[in-house]
């Protein structure tokens, strides 16, 4: 690990001074030449204006060569009919060597002015166009050298900036690399020491960064599973003693047909030495064979079996077989003697039956889990709280189900007794995406006029646009929700929540309204009572809510309120 690792800090310090490096020559070649360029515009303007003042060919001659000699620039003269007038070379540099000079005077004597460099910025041409005077239009060619020159030293410098950095990343990405690997090996050492079953080693860390704080889960991980198995050993030590005290023989078994747990009395009826925990499930009577009536009970959709059996000694049991609930789980064998009268054989039949359903999911859970949590689960973040987070899990459900009921119920038996008052839309947005803004993983974007006011109720109304806006980021697969809100003409509002998910296929949009109604998806947690609560809530209100594909993909909901709504 420490030296990939090495080798990424290295290669993103490379890429990063290389990218610097070129970006900053380019700035700095584009900046010359741009400097270059206008030094250069400069005396040709100079230039231009002194041959513009001189009315004769010979005069401008004179002028040119004379402002040639103080810029340090060559000088062209063309009349207006294109013909040069002014000698084949000037300060050294021949007029044929200029490139496109043909193309050059042409634009000049149409009236563009060209400033334009080449030869990769050591030559820069300026024509101009001469509106008084004997000439026409001029060039102006400008030789610069020592722009090529500063390029090469600013080159020359970034490389060697380039490798100080590379040799500077690799150092940094090596002391990183051992840094942070040794606090990795200390996380896995404490990790595989709980998937040995060792919880007595704590676990520390000098800094509360993320591997410090890895570290401080890791160690909390020992702790509750610590706890945890104490826990699970209790009540597996109080679950055996209960049905230690049963008079029927219970035996759990897994798919492979071993011997999960027997207790007692099934331990007299089969033989204590058959029925160990590890061994396969025996087969004490000819006349029923125990793993063929085992066998289906983990079939999925399996029900629960029974069977009667009649011993060479004259004795008569019952073995009902109780099929696993969910992969993994335990089957129970419940075994009951029924040699006695026909009411105790009935009393005990009923026993029995009920017994097993009551014991099934209590007893299957705790095997199914310890066999989980030694299989090596218990290094893993979601198996130490199984149970809790079932309950945990259903809890939640169930409150959010009272709730949107106890809701929908407020907005439809407070018809005749609502209290409208001036409502603030825009605050109103903005404490509703606050809301999910806290809770993270949604981006809840607002646009609404400041002063914008509705004659609604608050509390209602925020419910209604809270669960729109709950579906929407439900159904946005990550991407923007937008809360927006502007007046819809006559006095009216509009209030509307659009979403960039997949959008409401066509042939759910009659129903969204339905109580306990989900559509096709069934990916996003629900209850389908979301829109009913809407629904009735701007029903309550005196409004109307619309949803349809938004432009773009997408849905868009929208509550508008009636003429008289709007303040």
């Amino acid at each position: 690990m420490r030296v990939w690792l090495a080798l990424v800090v290295a290669v993103i310090v490379s890429v990063t001074a290389v990218a610097v490096a070129e970006i900053l020559t380019v700035r700095s070649e584009s900046a010359f030449r741009a400097r270059a360029e206008d030094l250069a515009a400069g005396s040709a303007v100079t230039a231009a204006a002194l041959v513009s003042s001189e009315t004769t060919p010979e005069g401008a001659r004179a002028a040119a060569a004379s402002a040639a000699t103080r810029r340090r620039i060559a000088l062209f003269l063309f009349d207006k009919d294109g013909r040069r007038i002014s000698g084949k070379s000037s300060n050294g540099v021949d007029v044929e060597s200029v490139t496109g000079i043909d193309e050059t005077v042409r634009s000049a004597l149409a009236g563009r002015r060209l400033v334009q460099s080449t030869d990769g910025g050591r030559r820069i041409i300026v024509a101009l166009r001469l509106r008084t005077g004997s000439a026409g239009a001029l060039v102006a060619v400008a030789s610069r050298p020592d722009l090529v020159a500063a390029g090469d030293i600013v080159r020359g410098q970034l490389g060697l900036t380039v490798l100080i950095a590379i040799v500077g990343g690799a150092a940094l990405g090596t002391a990183l690399a051992l840094l942070i690997t040794s606090r990795v090996r200390r996380v896995t050492t404490a990790a595989r020491a709980i998937e040995q079953g060792n919880f007595d080693n704590p676990l520390t860390l000098r800094f509360n960064d993320e591997i410090g704080q890895l570290g401080s889960a890791v160690d909390g991980m020992r702790l509750h599973l610590r706890n945890s198995f104490a826990t699970l050993e209790a009540e597996r030590d109080r679950f055996r003693s209960f049905l230690e005290q049963l008079q029927e023989g219970v035996v759990a078994v897994d798919r492979d047909l071993r011997v999960v747990f027997a207790n007692s009395r099934a331990r007299l009826q089969i033989g204590r030495r058959a029925l160990a925990p590890g061994e396969p499930l025996p087969e004490p009577w000819p006349d029923l064979s125990l793993r063929d009536l085992a066998t289906p009970l983990f079939k999925a959709g399996a029900g629960r079996t029974s069977e009667r059996v009649h011993t060479v000694s004259g004795e008569t049991f019952s073995v009902a077989g109780v099929p696993a609930g969910i992969p993994g789980q335990a089957a129970l064998l419940v075994i009951t003697e029924v040699t006695a009268a026909d009411r105790r054989e009935r009393a005990e039949r009923e026993f029995v039956a009920n017994a097993a359903h009551e014991l099934r999911t209590p007893i299957a859970a705790i095997v199914s889990a310890m066999e989980v949590l030694q299989g090596g689960a218990k290094a893993e973040p979601d198996a130490r709280d199984r149970f809790l987070a079932v309950i945990s899990r259903q809890s939640d459900r169930l409150e959010r189900l009272i709730r949107a009921l106890l809701t929908l119920a407020r907005a439809q038996t407070r018809a005749e007794q609502i209290e409208l008052e001036a409502v603030d839309i825009a605050s109103l947005l903005e404490e509703t995406a606050s809301v999910f803004r806290v809770r993270g993983g949604a981006t809840i974007e607002v646009d609404c006029p400041p002063g914008l006011t509705a004659w609604s109720h608050y509390d209602l109304l925020y419910q209604a646009v809270g669960n729109l806006a709950e579906n929407a980021v439900k159904h946005a697969n990550g991407n923007p929700v937008r809360l927006s809100a502007a007046t819809a003409g006559e006095g009216r509002v509009r209030i509307e929540v659009r979403d960039r998910g997949p959008g409401i296929p066509y042939g759910d949009r009659e129903r969204l309204f339905d109580r306990f109604y989900r559509g096709g998806s069934r990916t996003a947690e629900g209850f389908g009572l979301g829109l009913s609560i809407v629904g009735g809530v701007v029903a309550v209100l005196g409004g109307e809510v619309e949803i349809e594909p938004a432009e773009g993909g997408g849905t868009s909901a929208s509550i508008v309120f009636g003429s008289r709504s709007a303040v």
